[in-house]
């Protein structure tokens, strides 16, 4: 769907920089995308259009010349050059990395009245951030999880005893209990599943047998379903089955999968780039033209993942 645009046009004498400063500072605040230097676009909102009516009066005062036109996409290759200025995800990158550095679980009960600003602080960030974000997507639910969590969190630990918002709450489950088990998932897999299938074997179920359907409502009522609607582990909110799989099982503590989490869920659903997405990507599309057969594709992706978390982990033996 194309949608329409302002285009605020905007020139101030080089005299007048207290004017260019102040009018600077407005756009930036609205959030504005910069089309050339003296050129600036928002989505037609009638509340955008106000304010940069005041910002042309404040222009024209100053001695400079403003102008406001209406412009409506052409094609849809034009509506995604103009939503990417507005592409808020390296953003959400640096309060999602903020966020992962605080050592929430290492504190002592003294250290929680920082914390608890710390997080204040960081919910600010991301209500500014979303303020600006004309075209919400993947990353936005991300740093929401993220930031989610963290509180979550540091609740628990301040009152344990106090029930807590459900909406993003995983039950915490004992990998004893789901030994020697078999898990069914969709067949021709791809990153979410196949990594789900390596975290299961590797870090739950070492024994476990997978299976691959052809259509969920094939899966044996003794199998634990995942990746699929009415699975047993499949996504809660803004997280993959893989990261529900990290946080069912207490997997969390473990900084080279969540690195590895954020690769699977930045190739099944988008989100904050990630540097290895791109090789990952290619090395399991290669793959999945080349085995047919689900478990050998299985088998050797494995070895994939099994290469990342050792890197990941930083360990060179």
């Amino acid at each position: 769907m194309h949608c329409s645009w302002l285009i605020f046009i905007v020139s101030l004498p080089t005299r007048n920089s207290t004017g260019r400063m102040r009018v600077w500072r407005a756009l930036k605040a609205l959030g504005c995308g910069v089309l050339r230097d003296g050129v600036y676009l928002l989505p037609h909102r009638p509340e955008f259009r106000q304010t940069l009516q005041l910002q042309a009066e404040d222009v024209i005062a100053g001695g400079g010349s403003a102008h406001i036109l209406t412009l409506n996409s052409e094609n849809q290759d034009q509506q995604t050059v103009f939503e990417n200025l507005f592409n808020r995800s390296g953003d959400y990158t640096k309060l999602v990395e903020s966020i992962r550095q605080i050592p929430y679980l290492n504190l002592q009960p003294e250290d929680m009245t920082k914390l608890q600003k710390q997080i204040h602080r960081l919910r600010k960030e991301f209500e500014v951030i979303a303020l600006q974000d004309f075209f919400p997507g993947a990353a936005r639910d991300q740093a929401t999880v993220a930031l989610e969590d963290l509180e979550h969190a540091v609740n628990e630990r301040l009152a344990p005893d106090e029930p807590h918002a459900a909406q993003h709450r995983i039950k915490r489950l004992q990998p004893k209990d789901y030994r020697n088990r078999i898990w069914a998932t969709r067949q021709r897999p791809w990153i979410d599943r196949l990594a789900s299938a390596w975290l299961i074997r590797r870090f739950i179920d070492p024994e476990a047998r997978i299976i691959w359907l052809a259509i969920p409502d094939d899966c044996p009522a003794e199998a634990l379903g995942f990746d699929f609607d009415g699975a047993v582990f499949t996504h809660v909110g803004a997280k993959v089955t893989f990261e529900v799989l990290q946080a069912s099982f207490g997997l969390t503590k473990d900084d080279a999968l969540n690195r590895i989490g954020a690769l699977v869920h930045y190739l099944d659903v988008g989100g904050i780039p990630v540097l290895e997405s791109v090789g990952l990507e290619t090395l399991i599309s290669g793959m999945r033209q080349r085995w047919t057969n689900d478990d050998g594709l299985l088998a050797e992706t494995e070895k994939i993942f099994d290469a990342f978390y050792q890197a990941f982990s930083g360990n060179d033996s």
